[in-house]
């Protein structure tokens, strides 16, 4: 079963949809098969993987509103284990138009059901904003990777991104957890980068991914060109640092889930009397 994973953050400039976009590219470079789903009316993952944006075609918001089947919105890529799910501009509109459906912070997560089992992982690209687009993402999702970039306000306007996830858990998607909080834009040669770092690393713990994404220019020039940065530049930084991520992502929910395995396999309180009781009669 294919696991979601949100990408998002309220305040734009942070790196988000560039993690999306490459992070999805690294995993399916090692043959996992994954499907982004962009949800950001700018489209910004859609054109940085090649695709037009002003060119027709069944969408996300398609899909929302319900007049196309998911799977007819899924395209082809550059990279044979990545497919998109592209956004296009009607998606401006949504959140006026979904706001009389029922159960409509639910409806990405309905849509997105028929199709995640044909995936190992589904990253959604989310819009820089806490509206009913990025609920719906939050509701449909597994986990939450939160970028965060290492610069002045980094972490402004983060607690009312954590606020809003916990009232989704608590009230939409008990399942919800933290995938992680990713470093971005950092620059070494800066004594406030560093500094950041330490106090993002001091707030959120164990819980901030030890993959630090610099600030790379080739990372811009390869969105501009509509490909992810392993196949615009593969020997660059921000490829090294973006298939760094991926491999610790596959890590930690290899090792998630192994942990899982072994609570689930462990024997219920009182089993093991209950053994030695029948074994002696």
């Amino acid at each position: 079963m294919g696991k979601i994973v949100a990408v998002a953050n309220q305040k734009g400039g942070v790196g988000k949809t560039t993690t999306t976009v490459n992070v999805s590219a690294c995993i399916a470079a090692m043959e996992h098969k994954v499907l982004l789903v962009d949800v950001d009316p700018q489209s910004n993952a859609t054109s940085a993987l090649g695709f037009d944006k002003s060119e027709e075609h069944v969408s996300t918001y398609d899909i929302l509103i319900g007049s196309s089947a998911p799977e007819t919105a899924i395209r082809d890529t550059s990279l044979t284990y990545l497919k998109v799910m592209p956004s296009d501009i009607n998606l401006v509109g949504a959140e006026i138009e979904l706001v009389d459906i029922d159960n409509r912070e639910s409806l990405l997560k309905n849509a997105l059901t028929q199709v995640k089992d044909n995936f190992e992982y589904v990253f959604v690209d989310c819009p820089p904003s806490l509206g009913l687009l990025t609920v719906n993402a939050l509701v449909a999702a597994d986990s939450v990777l939160v970028p965060v970039q290492t610069e002045y306000f980094a972490l402004e306007g983060l607690g009312q991104l954590l606020n809003t996830i916990s009232r989704v858990k608590r009230n939409l998607n008990s399942e919800l957890e933290l995938e992680g909080v990713l470093l971005t834009m950092f620059d070494s040669r800066l004594k406030l980068s560093n500094q950041i770092v330490e106090e993002v690393r001091r707030y959120f713990d164990q819980r901030v991914l030890k993959t630090v994404i610099a600030r790379n220019v080739r990372l811009s020039e390869a969105q501009s060109f509509g490909k992810p940065i392993i196949l615009y530049d593969a020997a660059s930084l921000g490829a090294r640092h973006y298939m760094e991520l991926g491999r610790e992502i596959l890590e930690r929910n290899a090792s998630g889930a192994a942990d899982r395995r072994r609570e689930e396999n462990k024997p219920k309180e009182g089993s093991a009397v209950k053994d030695r009781e029948n074994s002696s009669i």
